[in-house]
């Protein structure tokens, strides 16, 4: 079985994650409890719990997750639900569970509230000075290349175009 859905529960295990030695990658797991609940004779009841493992394959998802996700919190779940089976090796018996490889997490807004904090980016190198991305202005003069009055003169144009007038020219 493969499909992608969305699933809501509470997280039921502590967030497990795993890093290389050079913490390059990371990989993180849990497991998740769906209860449905229903109102039957005027009584809220729960119905039968339906247990997930839920893997985050991505890095920067895995790191989140733990930084942001703790034991019995609610949460909204989408991923790809696969059916992992196996042969007990002591038993023979054929063993089987549901693993949600998820896309996205979050807090389950519906049960509570939650704080988004940006995560911080890895510092990114600076471009090298590529000489071919000046080579386009090769042999143009200094008056006849745009600047930055040509800049303003446009914008002066635009901002004095009535509504009407700048929806026609953007069509």
């Amino acid at each position: 079985m493969d499909a992608t859905i969305t699933v809501t529960g509470n997280v039921g295990s502590d967030i497990d994650v795993r890093t290389d030695d050079s913490n390059e990658w990371a990989y993180a797991a849990f497991r998740l409890a769906c209860t449905p609940r229903f109102v039957r004779a005027g009584t809220w009841r729960d119905g039968e719990t339906t247990w997930l493992n839920v893997n985050c394959r991505n890095r920067a998802m895995s790191l989140n997750v733990q930084a942001s996700v703790s034991k019995g919190d609610p949460v909204i779940v989408t991923g790809r639900l696969t059916t992992w089976s196996w042969v007990n090796s002591e038993t023979g018996e054929v063993r089987e569970k549901l693993v949600l490889d998820a896309f996205a997490i979050g807090h389950d807004l519906g049960r509570g509230t939650s704080t988004f904090k940006r995560a911080e980016r890895a510092a990114q190198q600076p471009p090298a000075e590529d000489p071919s991305v000046f080579q386009g202005l090769e042999g143009v003069d200094a008056d006849e290349a745009p600047g930055e009055a040509d800049a303003s003169e446009d914008a002066e144009s635009r901002d004095s175009a009535k509504p009407r007038e700048r929806a026609e020219a953007a069509a």
